[in-house]
């Protein structure tokens, strides 16, 4: 997969991920893909600080992002 390819694949997954957010005042934003297998993102809006963000970014974001991209190890947030 190329470098392209594998961008757009988890802007995909982000962009099934997203409504979920925005339904709670939050988002998210892709900040880099390094290696090829670690995403990092930046959750925003409700999602920042909310104690609940941890498990939303392994469970959902992490998940989903390895649906579209399977090469992807780990998904990091940055604030």
């Amino acid at each position: 997969m190329t470098e392209k390819d594998l961008r757009q694949n988890v802007e995909k997954a982000l962009d099934e991920i997203r409504p979920f957010l925005q339904s709670d005042g939050g988002d998210i934003s892709l900040i880099s893909i390094d290696d090829g297998k670690t995403v990092t993102v930046r959750l925003e809006g409700n999602c920042v600080g909310c104690s609940v963000n941890q498990m939303t970014l392994k469970s959902g974001v992490e998940m989903t992002i390895k649906k579209y991209a399977p090469a992807v190890e780990k998904v990091i947030n940055v604030s």
